[in-house]
């Protein structure tokens, strides 16, 4: 698997819509060179606005920016876009369902040596509670080019999170997104696993080695967390013997949670949840954070061995 920045890519397609749309605006708050929001700013400066360490101002100029018929991007990182401004984005841009795209760039363990101050592990769970928000968690680079060219097309609010590092390709180049479809990449019977962000190459590694033990499993990448694809999750879940959910995020309030509010309703199973389980980060490089915190391909298959021996 070839491994490419989704923050990149996010900056390099909002240059391309840009040039397409002279009402496209960006914020940033002392960021841009880390979310690569700079690559607009070089093209279109007039249109780019930094706020500095003033996160709070940034959502309400979005907001204002919005109510004037512009669409407004604004970026930072995971921790500072929503749980810094929790107040303005519910109060300025959901309660008024104004056309803002949120787009986080560092989020969950991936930002790494940064630590616990800077690791957002509760911000899916603080967007997709909040009515007319929409949330997107985009797998690789094939998958954030559309979701960008997506909410750009689409009025209203969106919080699509991204992360620091690069991630493999999972998805065909002829991979096509759509608002609350999920892709399943891989076909099963025995298990299913349903993933997001970082955790869906491991979901696909820990598929292959499964195989080898002679379990079938189905591989989802639930990127559209909210809308969710009730209709896709139901129909594999039902052919499997139980669910393991994979994110680099709190248990609580995350995909694991959704998946569970779902199905508790619909169709209870047998399920396991992989994330951060009521901790904060800390220090440390990625992948020996996402093995001290046992998101891991080897935890991926204990946890199925744990379903499918009870």
């Amino acid at each position: 698997m070839d491994n490419k920045s989704l923050r990149k890519e996010y900056g390099k397609t909002l240059v391309k819509l840009g040039k397409q749309d002279k009402n496209i605006v960006v914020l940033d708050a002392d960021l841009a060179k880390s979310t690569k929001t700079i690559e607009f700013a070089k093209v279109y400066p007039e249109r780019f606005f930094d706020f500095g360490l003033s996160e709070q101002d940034m959502i309400g100029a979005a907001a204002g920016l919005a109510l004037t018929g512009k669409t407004a991007f604004v970026s930072s990182f995971a921790v500072f876009l929503t749980g810094r401004v929790y107040d303005q984005i519910r109060q300025s841009i959901c309660y008024n369902n104004v056309n803002v795209k949120l787009v986080s760039t560092h989020s969950g363990l991936d930002v790494g040596e940064d630590g616990a101050t800077h690791q957002m592990l509760e911000d899916i769970s603080l967007m997709r509670t909040l009515p007319n928000m929409r949330v997107i968690v985009p797998a690789d680079t094939i998958e954030t080019k559309q979701v960008i060219e997506y909410v750009y097309k689409t009025y209203g609010p969106f919080y699509v999170r991204l992360i620091r590092n690069e991630l493999p390709i999972v998805h065909s180049k002829d991979y096509k997104f759509k608002i609350g479809k999920a892709s399943v990449l891989k076909e099963g019977t025995d298990i299913t696993l349903i993933a997001i962000g970082p955790m869906v190459s491991k979901a696909v590694e820990a598929e292959k080695t499964l195989k080898k033990k002679g379990i079938s499993a189905t591989v989802i990448n639930c990127s559209s967390i909210k809308p969710l694809d009730e209709e896709t999750i139901l129909k594999y879940v039902k052919k499997s013997k139980g669910v393991v959910t994979v994110e680099d995020h709190s248990i609580f309030g995350g995909l694991g949670s959704t998946i569970a509010e779902f199905l508790s309703k619909n169709h209870p199973i047998k399920m396991r949840m992989i994330g951060v389980d009521n901790k904060f980060g800390r220090s440390g490089k990625p992948n020996d954070l996402y093995s001290l915190y046992k998101l891991t391909k080897e935890e991926i298959i204990n946890k199925v061995v744990e379903i499918l021996g009870s």
